[in-house]
């Protein structure tokens, strides 16, 4: 049965009052803006779950169909309870519910009222949405307020919206904070973006402010309970942080940049603010590492919009310059990347790889190896082609010629070409369309005398399976006497290209990418073990220990479940003479084990590990069973295949290593202590001897084995 609403705009001063709210001033007088806008009006009622609200839209001429028509989704859990000028009819009871408006003739202004109960935080539900007594957070995935579907859809827009929440709460939206009004019932707050938007946030709650300047914007900070240092260390970096990136790409686009305190963990960016979790943002290293990741997003995907087709530039990008921009400037670059290139080795096998073009958002670890970490790596690789001047040259003509627009790869490839002079547009579309990635080695490295120097010659190849990549190769070539390796690259767009290069004094070796400036496959040496490479393996054993008492026995069952999910398969100790050697990733759990002594074994080769009966003792520090998990990753000695070891005399914490754990992929060696539980050490294994380190055979036929010179020190991207 379809269901019709039909006022005039009269009728709506029942709606307002049910707002009980204060008139708003219009956000934009002209209704002939090119942009459609929004006057929200609301009240939250935390108690009943309850939204009540108002939108006066203006609509732009392209926004009404050729039949009159204009058609909007609102979550099916609100109820329209007035609207007007024309008839508004229910047209699919979907969620979120579809309508269609019947627009009078010449007339560009509609207003909704409507109210319902939302009740559901889950960021995967089809529309996440939550109104209770610990606050409110509403996005556009919400559909909470009208939202133009069909034809136009994807159109920008801008917004005001007026707020009534409980006394002791605020709230919190894009743009500048217009308005704070207080009374006995409760607070009137109003924000307003005049910038084009592509959906309206509303988060509510308790919530503590604290204001400072950041520039010529506004640091803003709410927490949920006070916390004054808390909010310093948040103001003072905002301010640092804003200062960064706008002397790097262009001026911040906002008004304010918030940090506000979610009921639950959350990582959200949102445009002029970030919604952390209350443990997150408590962490002691965040407003150094997350955190600048979220303000950066202000300038791409929230400043610069992506294009809903083509795939997602802007996580790349963001995570190029803020993660490993921040990296960087710590001297750790090249073990960046070398992380990023080991996600995706141990985390994307057969079957879950994908072009670039095809990445829109996932939080599993081969989806983000590819799409953070692979794009990231692209535009590595495009700096280093460039050199610094000209990529932050791109850089800054992209972000002032699509603020506030919609931008895809293609205007990427189209600003980066025009600023290099040259077609990069075979380059990034090899890289943007193609899944997989090259593989190298060099051979025949030898040197011989030429004139009054030396001449290096070897052929170096890609070894992968499939069509080569466009490649910049970088050689660090140790000399005889020099302090410093010499960099030399060679392109390799093929699947061999000949090597030949001059030096002043003897090469005595050569080391190729020992940076890391390629995305490629590892080679075998270079990627030390690594939880990562337990938890991306196609195929995995859990071995449990039948002499653990029973509720430790089935914890240990119950994370094995977990984690073998999509591919494992669970063995007592006792059913097995040897551990499996046919290539699968293995876990050991448990003290108890019977192959406890093998995996010790295989401890020992990367670390000083001792076992005694009342604990351990790890690279000299000692540690009791009682209070101590351990976990570690290492190589099998037969398979060479990922072999872990998880042991605890805890039942209680074992759910919560199985959800820790995955979390730190790139370590070798991890302790926790109690139920909780609590990491206390976190150790990376070094990496092991490379095959794409070759010594250099000399005209009499030795081979100079000499450690690499240390690499040249770069300069940092938009300097110190």
């Amino acid at each position: 049965m379809v269901r019709i609403w039909k006022h005039t705009l009269p009728g709506l001063a029942a709606a307002l009052a049910l707002a009980a709210l204060p008139p708003v001033p219009p956000a934009r007088a002209a209704p002939d803006t090119p942009l459609l806008t929004h006057e929200i009006t609301a009240a939250i009622e935390p108690a009943g779950h309850l939204l009540r609200a108002v939108d006066r839209l203006t609509l732009p001429p392209e926004a009404i169909a050729p039949d009159g028509t204009f058609r909007f989704t609102l979550n099916r859990a609100l109820h329209l309870t007035e609207s007007g000028p024309g008839a508004v009819s229910l047209e699919a009871a979907t969620d979120p519910a579809v309508y269609v408006v019947h627009m009078p003739p010449g007339k560009h202004q509609l207003v909704v009222a409507w109210q319902g109960r939302l009740t559901d935080p889950d960021p995967d539900a089809d529309t996440p949405g939550i109104i209770d007594r610990d606050g409110a957070f509403l996005s556009g995935a919400t559909h909470w307020y009208p939202q133009l579907t069909g034809p136009g859809a994807d159109d920008l827009f801008a917004f005001q919206v007026t707020v009534r929440v409980p006394k002791g709460w605020d709230a919190v939206s894009q743009g500048a904070r217009t308005r704070k009004d207080a009374d006995d019932q409760g607070s009137v707050v109003s924000w307003r973006e005049d910038h084009p938007q592509d959906e309206v946030y509303l988060v509510a709650g308790p919530f503590t402010l604290y204001v400072q300047p950041a520039g010529p914007t506004e640091a803003m900070v709410f927490l949920r309970r006070p916390d004054p240092q808390l909010a310093d260390r948040y103001l003072t970096a905002t301010a640092r942080y804003v200062a960064l990136y706008s002397r790097l790409i262009g001026p911040y686009p906002y008004a304010k940049f918030a940090l506000v305190e979610n009921m639950w963990e959350t990582g959200f960016g949102m445009p002029s603010f970030t919604l952390l979790g209350p443990t997150v943002i408590r962490l002691p290293f965040i407003p150094d590492t997350s955190y600048p990741h979220e303000i950066l997003h202000n300038w791409w995907g929230n400043g610069v919009y992506m294009k809903a087709e083509g795939g997602n530039w802007a996580e790349g990008l963001t995570v190029y310059l803020a993660d490993h921009l921040l990296a960087a400037r710590r001297g750790k670059g090249p073990e960046y990347r070398r992380e990023a290139l080991q996600r995706y080795a141990d985390y994307v096998r057969a079957g879950k790889d994908f072009p670039l073009t095809a990445f829109t958002s996932g939080r599993a670890e081969a989806t983000q190896a590819v799409g953070y970490g692979k794009a990231m790596m692209l535009f590595h690789m495009l700096r280093r082609r460039m050199g610094d001047e000209k990529f932050l040259a791109a850089i800054r003509s992209f972000y002032a010629g699509h603020q506030f627009t919609r931008a895809g790869w293609d205007d990427l490839e189209t600003t980066f070409s025009k600023t290099a002079g040259k077609d990069l547009r075979p380059f990034m579309q090899a890289w943007l369309t193609s899944t997989g990635a090259p593989a190298l080695a060099l051979e025949g490295v030898h040197a011989t005398p030429d004139g009054g120097g030396y001449r290096l010659t070897a052929t170096l190849r890609q070894t992968q399976d499939g069509p080569p990549f466009p490649l910049r190769v970088p050689l660090a070539v140790t000399l005889e006497g020099e302090k410093e390796a010499v960099w030399r690259t060679v392109p390799l767009d093929a699947a061999t290209a000949p090597v030949s290069l001059t030096f002043p004094k003897r090469p005595l070796r050569v080391d190729v990418d020992p940076a890391f400036d390629l995305f490629r496959r590892l080679a075998p040496g270079e990627v030390p073990p690594a939880i990562s490479g337990l938890m991306g393996a196609e195929k995995v054993v859990f071995v449990l220990p039948s002499k653990a008492p029973d509720d430790l026995l089935h914890a240990y069952g119950r994370l094995a479940a977990g984690w073998g999910a999509s591919g494992g398969a669970t063995v007592l100790d006792s059913e097995l003479d040897a551990l499996p050697a046919d290539g699968a990733a293995v876990w050991v759990l448990g003290w108890e084990n019977a192959f406890t002594r093998d995996a010790a074994r295989a401890v020992a080769e990367h670390t000083d590990l001792v076992l005694t009966d009342a604990g351990f003792v790890l690279d000299g520090k000692a540690h009791r069973k009682a209070d101590a998990s351990a976990v570690f990753a290492v190589t099998a000695p037969d398979s060479r295949a990922p072999l872990g070891w998880l042991a605890t005399e805890r039942p209680a914490a074992v759910p919560g290593l199985a959800r820790k754990v995955p979390h730190y992929g790139k370590y070798g060696a991890l302790v926790f202590t109690g139920d909780t539980p609590d990491n206390v050490v976190k150790t990376t294994w070094p990496p092991g001897d490379s095959p794409l380190a070759i010594p250099v055979t000399q005209a009499d036929g030795t081979l100079s084995a000499v450690p690499r010179a240390p690499l040249p020190a770069r300069e940092l991207l938009g300097g110190p």
